[in-house]
């Protein structure tokens, strides 16, 4: 009776593929898959990789870049009973030792252009490039039976958090918690199989896969990947009708503002906006708007550890609360709590805690963050927000990156957005550095698009904010340091200005 009740993460695909096999499903450079072409390549894939002697619940590190094969290898170790292990391709070193040995990945399926920054550890077989590479494998269809059904309570994936304030964790994402957030996804994003979606950001960040990958494929919508956010590629599919909705992180939606083409280029068919992943500078969101007036904008909020979609603010619901991430979707119960655990009053900023059956169910081989992050019943979250009376969020900051200054606490929020309406200022990120009078001085790292001084803009910030709040100092910077998924690492930044 457990397989006929359980709801596994590859089932997306199962049912789309029997409801419209021949619809397309995927397009990557030069391939295309119906939906009954990738469903078949699931299946086959799972049978490649069970022939390597993995057993269910044996972990399946996948490190390459966007690609057809990255997808067709998560949904295979769905249906064979592996947990998948997405790692950033931008990881060397140590970062991405850890991650292998830490998640104890049996094997690593890798893109040959990565494959040489593995060390000695698992096996290493390619996702693709190569003769006997995993996609290589696919033209020769197999069945496939698995050693043991999958069921909902199993894991599927450990999603490692971005580790901006700490090593990252990695947080054990089951079939339920996953399904249940595509259930929300397409209920609060309004996704249908008539969107014409484009995937550009990294498929190991559970925003582009769980959010909107999976869930456009769970209604049969056909869905272009792409190698990574280019904005002549993305600008070239919205003229030729072939993409209508998009989702990228605010510094990606950032540079589409700022590349030279946005002005002039009819975009006019893109129908849906995407944000999410970090906080939406207001200045910002307020000239893509008006550059777009008829395109639909919906904020996205939320971490890894909830699948990772939490609070959804749409394109109905920003007027007069533009700064909002919104309101919790479908199956997400959210409230701001002190640090003691205790409700706190609309308009108090307090942490946000979550109960939700899309959570994960803890850290991989981590005890005490686990008992620390989940505690009297509800998931704390470490982002620090308002509610208000008609229950939207606005999201402060996140707890780690508060600054402390004189005693008074500052919001990098708030900083940011008064400076981001200095013509000057491209990209800001702002921070607390050590201060033997402030105790942390609020420091503003900018990236510029004209020239502009120190003194101009602290006087500009000051003319926006309380005195207190404006930046100590400026720092300019050629570029910010992020991951892959668009996040500033703020730690990185107060690493390396701290001397």
């Amino acid at each position: 009776m457990t397989a006929v009740r359980s709801n596994t993460v590859d089932s997306v695909l199962r049912s789309s593929a029997r409801r419209t096999p021949d619809r397309t499903a995927v397009h990557y450079a030069d391939r295309t898959w119906s939906y009954a072409e990738l469903d078949a390549a699931v299946t086959t894939a799972a049978a490649v990789l069970t022939g390597h002697g993995l057993r269910p619940g044996d972990r399946v590190a996948s490190y390459g870049h966007n690609s057809d094969a990255y997808l067709i290898a998560f949904l295979a170790c769905s249906r064979a009973g592996f947990v998948h292990v997405p790692v950033n391709q931008n990881l060397t070193g140590d970062d991405l030792a850890y991650i292998i040995e830490q998640s104890g990945s049996a094997l690593v399926l890798a893109d040959p252009d990565v494959a040489p920054r593995l060390s000695d550890g698992p096996a290493v077989r390619s996702l693709r490039d190569a003769d006997d590479s995993l996609l290589a494998e696919l033209s020769t269809p197999r069945d496939f039976t698995p050693q043991r059904e999958p069921e909902t309570e199993d894991l599927v994936q450990l999603l490692y958090t971005s580790g901006t304030t700490a090593l990252p964790k990695g947080a054990m994402m089951t079939h339920r918690a996953l399904s249940h957030e595509y259930v929300s996804a397409i209920a609060a994003l309004d996704l249908n199989e008539n969107d014409r979606p484009v995937h550009s950001l990294p498929l190991y960040h559970s925003a582009q896969m769980h959010v909107f990958l999976l869930p456009y494929l769970a209604v049969g919508a056909e869905n272009i990947i792409l190698d990574g956010p280019d904005a002549t590629a993305i600008f070239d599919l919205v003229e030729a009708g072939r993409a209508t909705s998009l989702f990228a992180p605010p510094t990606v939606w950032i540079a589409l503002a700022n590349h030279p083409d946005f002005a002039t280029r009819d975009l006019g068919g893109l129908r849906k906006a995407f944000y999410g992943a970090s906080i939406m500078p207001v200045p910002v969101l307020e000239r893509l708007r008006e550059r777009l007036p008829d395109l639909g904008f919906f904020n996205c909020f939320g971490q890894s550890e909830i699948g990772p979609l939490a609070t959804v603010l749409g394109p109905a619901e920003h007027e007069g609360r533009m700064d909002s991430c919104g309101r919790p979707v479908l199956f997400v119960d959210a409230k701001v709590v002190d640090e003691d655990g205790k409700d706190v009053p609309d308009g108090t900023a307090g942490e946000v805690v979550y109960r939700s059956p899309q959570l994960c169910e803890g850290y991989w081989d981590k005890p005490e963050e686990t008992a620390e992050a989940f505690r009297d019943g509800w998931f704390r979250s470490g982002d620090l927000a308002v509610r208000d009376a008609e229950g939207y969020f606005t999201v402060v900051d996140r707890v780690k990156d508060v600054i402390n200054s004189g005693g008074v606490l500052v919001a990098s929020r708030q900083v940011e957005d008064a400076l981001y309406t200095h013509p000057a200022v491209a990209e800001t990120a702002v921070i607390g550095l050590p201060d033997d009078r402030w105790i942390e001085a609020v420091t503003a790292v900018v990236v510029t698009r004209d020239e502009v001084t120190e003194s101009e803009l602290i006087d500009h910030a000051r003319e926006k904010l309380a005195h207190f709040k404006a930046p100590k100092k400026v720092l300019f910077v050629e570029e910010l340091p992020r991951n892959a998924s668009g996040k500033i690492l703020k730690r990185e930044l107060r690493d390396r200005f701290a001397e």
